[in-house]
């Protein structure tokens, strides 16, 4: 979970006194000084999946892309995507992902179309934390004179996570019980000004705030406050989005790996496979059309021992693919991972030997994801 950038060039969340004053253990994160865990990842997962769990993810990239109108400032954003941004509805979140000229994924980030019409011409941007300044060079470099990127360096943002994520979130807010899974708005947290989504990345229920960095606090102690949540720090994130299957850049999806492989169709919309016009379309396309040479797989593996990030996937003694991710599974009570493998080796059930510390790990072929993911989205 962390990373090599010196103590003294970190940067801190505005929340970072509250992490010191519960006792987090802190660590380098993407350039940030962050949680890791509190009481314990086992503990803090446990309670994620059963009640509430409270995330700071201020580290992550917030930014606002604008232009005269809708369909100026999507078109300007499609020509770096694979989403329908033109077809995104006013309120609504779209999954999509920032590519290279090769189908590479440079990074994966949700794109938030506002529900104001008078503030139509603006799309909300959230980008992870380690790619953010690159992800901003690439979107700036693209633009025409009439659209601009303004980063959002003045805002927190703040997830909580679990099954009872709502009905905390409905003493703070009336607005939010108004949201499906991937909707948005601005409302108001305890009269504070808030922008938030229904969305999350635990494959639970759960709502992302952005709010002004000088107000975040208050946000968040009103959350601690209730019985129901407990903050969780990076360590559980981790392990929950394993469960949920969703992926994690610079681990399961990089600039070389393309949509296909990483069996992420969903985030090529049905009009941009028929139209085309995104980076890499023509390698894209063509693996949809005759398969990719590897495909992200979810591995179960016997016994309890896991296999983590960079073990070799074996099969009749031969490298056939790498873990991306892996851990032991608190929900599944076993360990798990995702990685990618040949191509003709991925089909479920499929029976493969996972090297770690010289030995072969028994695992098998999964359907993903490993934990059923609970959304939210409103009867019909």
């Amino acid at each position: 979970m962390a990373d090599t950038t010196s103590e003294t060039d970190l940067k801190q969340t505005p929340l970072h006194a509250r992490h010191a004053s519960l006792g987090a253990r802190l660590v380098p994160f993407a350039g940030y000084q962050m949680p890791v865990q509190y009481e314990g990842i086992l503990a803090e997962h446990t309670w994620t999946r059963g009640n509430a769990g409270l995330f700071d993810v201020s580290h992550m990239g917030q930014a606002f892309l604008a232009g005269p109108d809708h369909a100026t400032t999507a078109a300007a954003l499609e020509k770096l995507v694979p989403g329908d941004i033109a077809g995104l509805k006013p309120g609504r979140i779209r999954y999509t992902l920032l590519l290279n000229d090769a189908g590479g994924i440079l990074d994966d980030l949700m794109v938030t179309r506002s529900a104001d019409p008078s503030d139509d011409g603006r799309l909300y941007l959230v980008v992870n934390a380690a790619n953010k300044d690159a992800d901003y060079a690439v979107i700036r470099a693209a633009l025409p004179p009439d659209i601009s990127l303004a980063v959002a360096e003045d805002r927190a943002l703040i997830a909580i996570q679990g099954p009872k994520a709502a009905e905390v979130m409905a003493r703070h807010c009336e607005k939010c019980g108004d949201l499906s899974f991937m909707a948005a708005s601005s409302a108001e947290f305890d009269g504070i000004d808030c922008h938030i989504g229904r969305s999350g990345y635990t494959g639970e229920d759960g709502f992302e705030i952005s709010v002004a960095a000088d107000r975040a606090v208050a946000v968040w102690d009103a959350l601690v406050a209730e019985d129901e949540v407990k903050p969780v720090g990076l360590g559980a994130r981790d392990s929950l989005r394993l469960e949920a299957s969703l992926c994690l850049h610079g681990h399961d999806i990089d600039a070389g790996t393309t949509p296909v492989a990483a069996d992420l169709l969903f985030a090529i919309s049905k009009r941009r496979r028929e139209e085309g016009g995104f980076p890499g379309a023509q390698k894209i396309l063509a693996e949809m059309e005759s398969g990719p040479a590897e495909k992200r797989v979810g591995l179960s593996l016997e016994g309890r021992a896991p296999a983590r990030e960079g073990a070799e996937i074996m099969h009749d003694g031969k490298t056939v693919g790498r873990v991306t991710s892996g851990g032991f599974a608190p929900t599944v009570g076993a360990p798990i991972a995702m990685g990618y493998v040949a191509a003709d080796l991925a089909a479920t059930g499929t029976e493969l030997d996972l090297m770690v510390r010289g030995r072969a790990l028994k695992a098998k072929v999964v359907d993903m994801p490993f934990v059923p993911q609970r959304y939210y989205r409103k009867p019909k």
